[in-house]
């Protein structure tokens, strides 16, 4: 089986660099007038000499710890308001139920999801940690990360909104990842009718802030563009490439996700088009060019055809559960992984399970000792999980 995580000795596709990726001009130059065909056909042959034939996916159990938010997006209904002291938190004895079946039906992930600091929004959230001894969301996601990593043997992986640096060492403890999708970088979103309106921890300064936090812990991190939500393909390539800028500096971005805006009733988009096809194929392709070695991730719940993906150039599926929904996207049940596997060897890869940290994260500099033990003991060679 070959996995390739560095490049096999060509120099390069038509003049591009292909280690550094497409320059800013290139992109701008390409991204709405290369035909789509040769857009995806040069997307996939990078991914093919860079990655080689191998796509991965995150077999996890999917844990919201609180479904409050202090935000309120124009496409969510992850949110929720308090309807009893039972929708406050999930208490550690259900969060750790979870963990636990999660582990007997073969994940190694513990995805753990909060909505944005909402102790700043609901005193009932503020009563509720002070009650158990915790000040923050955060500290309690930290202690419950402790748990399912010590007392279940999965590994944590925490999707809270924006952290502060020392909120990101706290979860480094017993996180063997740490993710936030920038979605766009671009402020006009923030604006009047548009997605992120009622939304202030979305400011992509705050985003990029919290990318640049991780960076600074060596944290590895999970990032990732919303397609479909108001944004000019000029703002899609920006966001790229401030990714990729980020990337530069820190290198701890180990996966960028593109993933489709899918519009819900009763929401203030409701009636916004779902992003077209090619649209999400270029910017897929458009990802690979910009970011030759980067994982790019697309979710296949949200993508009927998600196959077609692999020809643009992605190479892994994300977190799918055995056992639970997409909490973000509920009515969008996961595929089978039995049926992943089988669509994707069609089109000529093998399909393996990853740890929520991908095999070139799997270091001391970046993972605490707890973690790196709990990893090595399911672990084959190539640092993906043994017998998936």
């Amino acid at each position: 089986m070959l996995i390739s995580y560095g490049s096999d000795g060509m120099d390069g596709i038509d003049g591009m660099d292909r280690m550094d990726g497409i320059s800013r001009e290139e992109a701008y130059s390409i991204a709405d007038d290369m035909a789509i065909d040769e857009l995806m056909a040069k997307a996939s042959l990078l991914r093919d000499s860079m990655r080689g034939k191998v796509v991965t996916y995150s077999r996890k159990v999917f844990i919201p710890l609180t479904y409050l938010c202090r935000d309120r997006c124009s496409y969510c209904t992850y949110r929720k308001e308090p309807s009893s002291a039972d929708d406050i938190m999930l208490k550690p004895e259900h969060v750790l139920a979870l963990a636990e079946q999660g582990k007997r039906m073969g994940c190694t992930e513990a995805l753990l999801m909060t909505g944005e600091r909402p102790e700043q929004r609901y005193s009932e959230v503020r009563q509720w940690l002070r009650a158990r001894g915790y000040s923050s969301t955060i500290e309690y996601i930290a202690d419950m990360s402790r748990f399912i990593l010590e007392r279940v043997g999965l590994l944590p992986h925490t999707n809270a909104g924006n952290l502060t640096l020392d909120e990101v060492e706290m979860l480094k403890e017993y996180n063997a990842s740490i993710g936030l999708m920038l979605e766009n970088v671009s402020a006009r979103l923030m604006g009047n009718g548009m997605a992120h309106e009622h939304a202030p921890s979305k400011h992509p300064s705050l985003r990029l802030k919290t990318i640049e936090n991780a960076g600074r812990v060596r944290v590895a991190f999970t990032t990732g563009l919303l397609i479909g939500i108001g944004e000019s393909m000029e703002e899609v390539l920006d966001s790229l490439l401030a990714i990729r800028d980020m990337h530069a500096r820190y290198k701890h971005i180990q996966e960028i996700i593109i993933q489709n805006f899918n519009p819900k009733p009763d929401t203030p988009m409701a009636h916004w088009a779902r992003p077209s096809r090619e649209y999400m194929l270029r910017v897929a392709a458009l990802a690979r060019l910009i970011m030759p070695s980067m994982n790019i991730q697309v979710p296949p719940n949200l993508n009927p055809k998600f196959d077609e993906f692999l020809d643009a150039g992605i190479n892994d599926w994300g977190g799918i559960s055995p056992l639970t929904i997409d909490h973000i996207n509920p009515e969008a049940p996961w595929p089978s992984i039995d049926y992943v596997r089988s669509v994707t060897e069609a089109r000529g890869f093998r399909l393996r399970a990853r740890f929520p940290v991908y095999p070139e994260y799997i270091s001391d500099g970046y993972l605490a000792g707890r973690v790196m033990e709990v990893i090595n003991r399911m672990s084959d060679e190539y640092g993906l999980v043994r017998g998936y």
